[in-house]
This record gives structure tokens, C-alpha cells and sequence, in this order.
């Protein structure tokens, strides 16, 4: 008789745990759906926190932007634009990527090129010749460039990356400089070598 109602009690337990495992089962995919949930919430109203900032902030990457420089600034980049782009693959780059590169050198006349002193006396000559030819690429116009330039050049140049989101803060920014690299990086000496700039046109050296 002890061994019957022993036997019974067991089946009452494993029953009883079966009807409760369900129920836990359900408790804890609760509980996960809700803390998927609740860290969505919190991404989310991050990441429109950081677009709130970004949009309040005013944007500075363009300087005081082109249209407000002096004239005769504009017409130095106007005629640095025709003899910088002159490589057969780039030549109608300058137009198409001409917003970007006209805030980058609105960027550094409203920064006085990081007070980046004129090299034109001992560089100007074999710059423009670098520059003006074909056979030369971006990494002999880089070689040209003092550590200060291009300590300067990394910390202004508007393309920081954005380490939550994996991609490139002004992307297009960004593409100019892969893409045009070579012209991109002789404007910016021709730009410190002119003075930053005090005239309205582009001094080339003896090539």
C-alpha cells in the first residue's frame, strides 16, 4: 500500500511539472522578447539623439562656405580647377565634383590653410610639374607635403568616420578624395603655397 501511494504522489509531481514547464517556457521567451525589445528602444532613441545633435550643431566643414568668399578667391579656384584636372581620366571631375572641392577650399581660406606657412620658393617648380603630369600619382604629390601639413590635413579635412554607424561622415567628401586624390592633394599645396590665397589666379611654377 505504501508503494502505491508513493508511486502515485511521483506521477502528481512529474504531471504537476509537466503543466508548469510549458508555462515557464513561455515566462522566459517573454522575458527575452521583452529585453530584444527594450534594447531596440534604447539603439533607436540613441541613434535619433545623435541625428538631433548632428542636425543642431551648424556645419562647419565648408568654412564660411564658396559663395562667401572674396571674388577674387573664387577666381583662384575657377582657374586652379582647369589646371589641376587635366589627367584624360579626370578631366570632367572637377565639374562633377565641384560642390565638394569648392568646400574644401572654402574650408581652408576660412581656416588660413592652418596658418600653414608658403613652401613656393623651394617646391613650387616640381609640384606644378608632378601636378601637370600624367606619370606622376597621388603618392609623389604626398611626399611633397611637411609632417605639420599632414598632421593638418587629417585632422581638417571633412571626412571623419562615425564609428557607430561604419560609415563615412560627408561620403561624398570621402569619394573626391579616393577618386581625385592626386588633384585634390595639389590644390591643397598650390592653396598653402599662394598664401591662402592672396590672388585670383592659380601661380604655376617652371615645369
Amino acid at each position: 500500500l505504501a508503494q502505491g501511494i508513493l508511486a502515485a504522489a511521483c506521477r502528481v509531481t512529474v504531471e504537476q511539472r509537466r503543466e508548469q514547464q510549458p508555462k515557464q517556457e513561455v515566462m522566459k521567451s517573454h522575458t527575452i522578447i521583452a529585453i530584444v525589445a527594450l534594447a531596440n528602444a534604447v539603439g533607436i532613441h540613441g541613434a535619433v539623439l545623435r541625428a538631433q545633435r548632428m542636425a543642431q550643431e551648424p556645419n562647419t566643414a565648408c568654412g564660411k562656405g564658396f559663395d562667401n568668399l572674396v571674388k577674387g578667391s573664387q577666381d583662384y579656384f575657377a582657374t586652379a580647377a582647369v589646371e589641376l584636372w587635366t589627367h584624360p581620366y579626370h578631366t570632367m571631375d572637377n565639374a562633377t565634383f565641384e560642390q565638394e572641392l569648392q568646400c574644401w577650399f572654402a574650408n581652408m581660406c576660412t581656416s588660413k590653410c592652418g596658418d600653414m606657412p608658403s613652401q613656393a620658393d623651394s617646391r613650387k617648380d616640381d609640384l606644378t610639374a608632378k601636378c601637370k603630369s600624367t606619370g606622376h600619382d597621388w603618392l609623389k604629390i604626398w611626399n611633397l607635403f611637411s609632417s605639420d601639413e599632414i598632421k593638418w590635413f587629417k585632422s581638417s579635412y571633412p571626412s571623419e568616420e562615425m564609428p557607430e554607424a561604419k560609415v563615412a561622415y560627408l561620403q561624398a567628401m570621402e569619394t573626391v578624395k579616393e577618386i581625385n586624390k592626386k588633384e585634390l592633394l595639389c590644390l591643397t599645396l598650390f592653396t598653402i603655397d599662394d598664401e591662402c590665397v592672396k590672388y585670383n589666379h592659380i601661380r604655376l611654377g617652371d615645369k
